[in-house]
């Protein structure tokens, strides 16, 4: 089997040198802008591994000083914010999921300091930005192959909480394996947390003794499950198929480099970062794909995943977002 992986990054960072009255207007510098990484998981999680080695590679290559916490709960959180802040930090990137409030209550007292964090919220004054993790594309064409690869009719989905940005990867899996095997059954579960690969797996056999034969790990440890019964999964945010050679087949995988430098862009232009960045994460901005094995899903279904991944670069088709719980 040869193994094709299709993904591209279009670079937006372009540091400008610029002076004005804004809160963010950089002295001239040579030296990097300083970063700070707060996890609320630890950084092996897939979501925070993807921040994680964009924060490092863009730290490699000289544009950033990076520094991170890991493990950061909720209760936290916020002081993790303000610690950075007060040590004049930059620009902080991180996750407003379990802390909305206390996350904008923070960066208001922080005027100077960026904040660009994950959110189901919206971005709020100059210096809150927000981006959601959007590789639903990814989702729906890997379940595509999944809808004609199943010979039980039955798919599973593996998430971690209900939110808005978990419901609509599931939902965009669910919608594509629905486009190709409309009598397909979608399974459904989530492990209350966004960190337990344990409990992801447990959820994972548990889908498959209910009849499931190929499973989509919205959450790390599904793939767990699938291996030990000699099953295929579908990965998301990463790729996981070289940890599982024999059982991830497929990954919805999401660039966070595209919004980082986009930030950083920002940052040392004193734009303020007041926006939605989420869009640098798409498919057609370059910022997410799908990786698969070829081979492993039937000629046709491949040709035919190919072809709608092609709309959805060109803009001819887009995805469902569909943010409501999946039943």
């Amino acid at each position: 089997m040869t193994r094709n992986l299709m993904m591209s990054r279009r670079n937006v960072l372009a540091f400008g040198l610029a002076l004005g009255v804004s809160a963010f207007a950089p002295a001239v510098r040579a030296a990097p802008i300083k970063v700070a990484g707060i996890h609320a998981s630890p950084v092996e999680n897939a979501w925070n591994s993807v921040l994680h080695k964009a924060l490092q590679d863009a730290a490699a290559e000289g544009a950033i000083e990076y520094v991170f916490s890991e493990g950061v709960s909720g209760t936290d959180y916020p002081r993790a914010m303000r610690e950075y802040a007060e040590q004049g930090v930059r620009l902080i990137i991180g996750e407003a999921y379990a802390v909305e409030k206390q996350a904008r209550d923070v960066a208001a007292d922080y005027p100077e300091t960026a904040f660009v964090l994950g959110s189901s919220g919206k971005e709020a004054g100059e210096n809150f930005g927000v981006f959601g993790t959007w590789n639903h594309d990814g989702a729906y064409l890997a379940g595509m192959l999944a809808g004609k690869m199943t010979k039980s009719n039955v798919v599973g989905s593996v998430g971690a909480i209900p939110i808005p940005e978990v419901n609509m990867l599931i939902n965009a899996f669910a919608a594509g394996v629905k486009a190709v095997n409309p009598e397909a059954k979608h399974l459904v579960a989530f492990i209350g947390t966004f960190f337990d690969p344990p409990k992801a797996r447990e959820a994972g056999l548990a889908q498959i003794d209910a009849g499931a034969d190929i499973l989509f790990g919205e959450r790390i440890g599904t793939a767990d499950a699938a291996k030990e019964r000699g099953l295929k999964s579908v990965g998301s945010l990463i790729d996981y198929t070289p940890r599982y050679p024999e059982t991830v087949f497929a990954n919805a995988l999401w660039g966070f480099r595209p919004i980082l430098d986009a930030a950083i862009a920002d940052v040392s232009a004193g734009n303020p970062v007041g926006k939605d960045y989420t869009a640098f994460g798409l498919l057609k901005e370059g910022g997410s794909d799908i990786a698969y094995v070829k081979g492993v899903a039937p000629a046709d279904a491949e040709a035919a995943m190919e072809a709608k991944r092609a709309e959805i670069k060109s803009g001819a088709f887009e995805v469902p977002r569909i943010t409501d719980e999946p039943k």
